[in-house]
């Protein structure tokens, strides 16, 4: 790069290096100071050539970014409490977390953990308010082995400045048939807070309802299938308009034996950001070939 740079300030071989125009020279005879004037023609080529260097630098830019942008975001793992550098097979990954054992970023005892209640891994109490339905808590488990074990949610990790992890997940588009489930099935048990991530009693160890805030059944606290799945987690997820198998939302729960469909999601939103990356670049490769077109004119 740095040699290109260099050569983009040099003009074409076959006459005397121009004298930059700011640059002073002393004659030698009247010792008066005077400035060196650059001739028009090479004026004109200098410009020119370190325009066209722009453009290339520009150009260059946008795809290098395009490239590592779709890399980046495809198979990949968080960096956060529990999670591996990079994932790979997992053959003894306990039973809701099974389906991600060809390619997973969790170990095999952070799937166990992920089915027990006050578990290793967050300390959290899934029964703050009684005792919470097997049907509701397969639920809970499953987000758990989705966010512990995936390697499908690149292109939604972002960076966070808290203690327990340096990233995380935002706005995954949820399959709106995972929410709807989810909801209908955690109807009759009991909660008493709308956001899960912070706002506990952690006095013994694990998380307890604060002072004054009444157990009420999840509808209470959701009252739609957008908010439990939106507001539980800070909006890790978003409730897509999308429905499963359609290659446009991240399905919680799949048949690994029909293979992962949350790969060909990733991939599809991947290529979406590295577009819009490209985009962004139009503008300033615009503006600079009517700069040059000016200069060539």
């Amino acid at each position: 790069m740095t040699r290109l740079l260099l050569l983009a300030l040099v003009p074409a071989s076959g006459g005397a290096q121009p004298r930059i125009p700011w640059a002073r020279t002393r004659h030698r005879k009247s010792h008066k100071t005077k400035e060196a004037v650059l001739p028009g023609a090479a004026m004109a080529h200098l410009m020119t050539t370190q325009l066209l260097f722009l453009v290339w630098v520009a150009a260059w830019g946008a795809q290098t970014s395009t490239t590592r942008a779709r890399t980046d975001l495809l198979s990949v793992c968080m960096d956060a409490k529990h999670h591996k550098v990079k994932p790979g097979p997992e053959d003894k990954l306990h039973e809701q977390c099974s389906p991600w054992k060809k390619n997973s970023c969790c170990y095999a005892n952070t799937s166990e953990e992920a089915h027990k209640n006050i578990s290793n891994l967050y300390r959290f109490n899934w029964n703050h308010c009684g005792e919470m339905e097997p049907t509701c808590k397969r639920h809970f488990i499953q987000d758990t082995c989705l966010y512990e074990c995936s390697p499908n949610l690149g292109p939604w990790i972002q960076q966070v400045d808290q203690s327990w992890r340096k990233e995380r997940i935002l706005n995954v588009p949820l399959c709106k048939e995972d929410c709807q489930r989810w909801w209908e099935d955690c109807k009759t048990s009991l909660t008493c807070k709308s956001n899960w991530h912070k706002g506990w009693n952690w006095e013994k160890g694990y998380n307890e309802c604060p002072t004054n805030a009444a157990c009420h059944p999840f509808h209470f606290y959701f009252p739609t299938p957008a908010d439990l799945c939106q507001e539980i987690w800070s909006h890790s997820y978003k409730v897509s308009n999308y429905s499963r198998g359609s290659g446009r939302c991240i399905q919680m729960w799949f048949d690994p034996a029909q293979g992962n469909p949350n790969e060909e999601v990733a991939r599809f939103y991947a290529e979406a950001m590295s577009s819009a990356g490209v985009r962004r670049a139009g503008p300033l490769l615009l503006s600079l070939a009517l700069m040059l077109l000016w200069l060539l004119k």
